[in-house]
């Protein structure tokens, strides 16, 4: 499995936030917040929707997705 994990599904469990939840803040699918959490790879316009239905500037993309 040599993905890299992201700290995205720790962040979202800190906000007490289920898949579904920040999937419909972000404007995505659960699914796709799924395959992230497990390491998979996702376009910048994901990411950047994601950080912001979690309240995270821009610039602290690399605290959650590491890249």
């Amino acid at each position: 499995m040599g993905k890299e994990k992201n700290a995205l599904k720790q962040v979202r469990e800190s906000f007490l936030m289920s898949k579904a939840e920040l999937a419909r803040k972000a404007g995505v699918s659960p699914i796709t917040i799924d395959r992230i959490e497990k390491g998979k790879n996702c376009r910048l316009e994901t990411k950047r929707k994601i950080l912001l239905a979690l309240g995270y500037k821009l610039s602290d993309r690399n605290k959650i997705f590491g890249d």
